[in-house]
């Protein structure tokens, strides 16, 4: 059986959350929307037309959507060539597909941004397959992007793990069946991790890899 290490991006593996929030602040500020970047930062994790309808409302006009999606994206894209990778991410994710798993990445990124992340992150010899939120229906926390990063790695969710640093990560993680690992390199408090399923709570990559052994990930083994 196949065993998978799932990995969330940003706030996990690369330190961009602060420059999502800025982007999306900064976007919503330009289109006339008061919006705090505590807000913004609580929704970073969800996938763009969900972090809109938490931010404005499911009353919005969805209209204005693609342009703000589009501005955040050309502002984050400012950042692409500077994008810091958490310390030891790439040891991290080497050191689990050293020990025989299936490393997966489950983001909301695609395209030029996606290749930006897995540049700054610099380990695609350790990584098996990618599942975006283009792939499927519902992103986070819906559970389909997890079960889909499952299938990529033809594994079962029993033995699997997930690595993210938002609620939404550990409460997709959970509907999946997955034992979830949450990270505090994203911002987001260990109770709030916790109350969403979190089985475990580390710092940063760097955290993780250092209790390894005693992980969830050797739960696994």
């Amino acid at each position: 059986m196949n065993r998978a290490a799932l990995f969330d991006i940003d706030g996990t593996l690369v330190d961009s959350n602060h420059l999502h929030v800025t982007s999306w602040w900064e976007a919503l500020r330009q289109a006339g929307h008061d919006v705090s970047m505590r807000a913004v930062h609580r929704a970073i994790g969800l996938p763009a037309e969900d972090l809109l309808a938490q931010l404005l409302g499911s009353g919005r006009d969805t209209d204005q959507d693609e342009a703000l999606s589009t501005a955040h994206d050309t502002l984050y894209g400012t950042y692409f060539e500077r994008l810091p990778r958490l310390a030891s991410a790439d040891e991290l994710l080497r050191a689990l597909h050293g020990e025989g798993w299936r490393v997966v990445l489950v983001t909301s990124a695609g395209g030029s941004e996606l290749d930006a992340l897995t540049k700054a992150i610099g380990a695609d010899d350790a990584i098996t397959a990618t599942a975006s939120a283009d792939d499927v229906e519902n992103g986070k926390p819906a559970p389909d992007q997890v079960q889909h990063a499952l299938e990529l790695a033809d594994a079962t969710a029993r033995g699997s793990v997930l690595v993210g640093d938002s609620v939404w990560d550990m409460k997709a993680g959970t509907r999946a069946g997955v034992a979830c690992v949450g990270l505090l390199s994203g911002g987001i408090p260990q109770a709030d991790l916790e109350d969403a399923g979190a089985v475990a709570v580390y710092e940063d990559p760097a955290d993780l890899l250092r209790h390894l052994a005693r992980s969830p990930f050797a739960r696994g083994r």
